[in-house]
């Protein structure tokens, strides 16, 4: 006997399924849509409405469909099959983009300036956590003139009033580098003049410029900056006076580029300091962190532009220098390398991913722009912030996504012309703290494994560690690199409070205990949280290179947090 097909079955739950599973993928797709708008920095009223609007329409259109598949009817076996389709898409958008548009999302959300202005009369650095009372901060004149003619003025009038000076530019040291309580900030940003000596590649340029003034002036002649840091934020004058060096590989520090520089003394002289030129001062205040004087302007050797494509390589860290090695035998001419390490709980400092940048000569210097994505990239990092989950997937976007987004060739001057407020740090509760440390090749995998065990130890919320190499530095006296040694630069949040404060100094101090007893040193531009046993201990030249000050500088006049914690006698 025939029989004949199912019967169609009306029913709610055709409507039902298809209302939440669409409504699901919908209201999935506001969330991406509401991160990007959040992450272009839209005003929140903007936000709200489009976000108001997607919702509702995804409601409406689901409405919609799902009154007319409840009017049609669907057979039993055809609407099991549709419901399994559905329940499958939900599952997968879910778990495919949900958590981590929901992680973005939050991380975004919650990324709200807050932080409280300086009051008048006080100054504070990168840090946050050196508010000062000052007698005057000194703003430099353009005029290179008149700026060296009032400067010496005020030079005079401090020594009559017993005020000590300090010097200012981006003021992102973190140490009270430029700061003396009650005492006279000098102001160096308005000194900022640059000029090009295009026969030689010398560059010519006023302490105050940063480099994020410098790099698109060299890039329109073709030209980049030869060693600097990682962030185009920074103050010329104020790197060379912490001697920074950068992931220009196999270089050394800064003062390897510089040709000479003019100094006001304390006595309103002004000298030039070379390698031929009054050449002690010129070893002493490079790395001097502003206790000889006032760096006026600096000739900077420059190297040309170039085009880079990028070799990126993930291996466990016991392997990371057998592959730094190979790397580097294979690619002889790479010119920009890099590492980062793993620092999510369950592999905390156990991965690494090492990037070396090659010059690539077939095609075109890539023209200057603003990096990818700040919004994303921003969101991604904070997000890694006191949650594990952030670091997981901050290492996730990038070792995996990251080399198939990023683009395939690109220009020096593009790796280094970004600003460190991409990522810094915008809530009052909380700042970013920096560590270096600097270990020569015998001793690194034994600090890596001892900051594996301090950092953990003391809750310490660790965002980033980078690797890079440093060649020795033979031309200032207060060096850090008596040799090749590898720096490990660490990024820490900490609590805004005296609590946060002395957990950071108790973690501190345990990492430069290890670094020293693995040969290495730390680096000096950051919190004062050392003890002047291992200050000394670290630069055991700081008590001739401090008796020199107090010869250039007899009547103590330019001092700063720095020299009143390690240097006073």
């Amino acid at each position: 006997m025939q029989q004949s097909a199912p019967p169609a079955v009306k029913s709610r739950w055709p409507a039902f399924a298809l209302f939440v599973g669409l409504l699901s993928i919908g209201s999935l797709a506001a969330i991406l849509l509401l991160t990007a708008i959040r992450l272009w920095n839209l005003p929140m009223g903007t936000i709200a409405a489009v976000g108001g609007v997607m919702l509702l329409s995804a409601v409406l259109v689901t409405l919609r469909l799902a009154n007319v598949l409840s009017r049609r009817g669907l057979s039993v076996t055809r609407w099991r099959k549709v419901r399994a389709a559905i329940t499958v898409a939900v599952v997968f958008i879910a778990v495919l983009i949900g958590r981590p548009v929901i992680h973005l999302t939050t991380a975004a959300w919650n990324d709200r300036d807050d932080r409280t202005a300086t009051p008048p009369g006080f100054v504070d650095d990168a840090s946050r956590m050196n508010r000062t009372h000052v007698a005057e901060v000194w703003k430099v004149p353009q005029d290179a003139g008149e700026a060296e003619r009032q400067l010496a003025k005020l030079l005079k009038r401090a020594q009559r009033d017993g005020l000590k000076v300090s010097i200012a530019g981006a003021r992102h040291s973190m140490g009270g580098h430029t700061i003396y309580p009650d005492g006279i900030v000098v102001d160096m940003l308005a000194f900022r003049r640059t000029s090009l000596d295009e026969a030689s590649n010398i560059l010519h340029v006023q302490a105050g410029a940063r480099w994020s003034e410098i790099i698109p002036f060299l890039d329109r002649r073709s030209l980049s900056v030869a060693v600097m840091q990682s962030n185009n934020s920074f103050s010329v004058g104020g790197s060379i006076s912490v001697n920074c060096h950068g992931w220009q590989h196999h270089k050394p520090p800064i003062a390897s580029t510089v040709e000479s520089f003019r100094l006001m003394k304390a006595d309103g002289t002004v000298v030039r300091c070379s390698r031929k030129e009054n050449r002690e001062l010129f070893s002493l205040a490079l790395g001097g962190y502003g206790l000889f004087g006032i760096i006026l302007d600096v000739d900077l050797r420059v190297v040309p532009n170039e085009r880079y494509r990028s070799e990126q390589f993930v291996v466990p860290v016991n392997d990371s220098l057998q592959t730094y090695d190979d790397a580097l035998q294979r690619i002889p001419n790479a010119t920009m390398v890099y590492a980062r390490m793993n620092i999510s709980r369950e592999r905390f400092l156990q991965d690494v991913v090492l990037t070396v940048y090659v010059p690539d000569d077939t095609g075109g210097i890539p023209p200057l722009a603003e990096r990818r994505n700040p919004g994303i990239r921003r969101s991604v990092f904070r997000g890694s912030v006191g949650r594990d989950y952030g670091k997981r997937f901050r290492w996730f976007a990038e070792t995996r996504l990251q080399p198939l987004l990023a683009k395939r060739f690109v220009s020096r001057n593009e790796l280094l012309n970004e600003g460190v407020e991409i990522f810094q740090d915008r809530s009052d509760k909380t700042t970013d703290i920096l560590h270096e440390y600097f270990v020569p090749r015998a001793g690194i995998a034994g600090f890596v494994e001892d900051v594996r065990r301090i950092v953990p130890a003391h809750d310490g919320d660790l965002l980033n560690v980078t690797v890079r190499s440093v060649d020795r530095d033979g031309d200032t006296y207060l060096r850090y690199a008596e040799g090749h040694v590898f720096a490990l630069v660490m990024l820490f949040s900490q609590e805004r409070s005296a609590d946060g404060e002395s957990r950071m100094q108790d973690m501190t101090r345990e990492l430069i205990d290890a670094v020293l007893s693995r040969g290495g040193r730390y680096y000096l531009p950051y919190r004062l949280h050392a003890t002047p046993r291992q200050f000394h201990r670290a630069y055991p030249q700081a008590r001739w290179f401090f008796e020199l000050k107090r010869k250039y500088d007899p009547d103590e006049l330019f001092q700063n947090r720095f020299y009143l914690k390690y240097g006073k006698p």
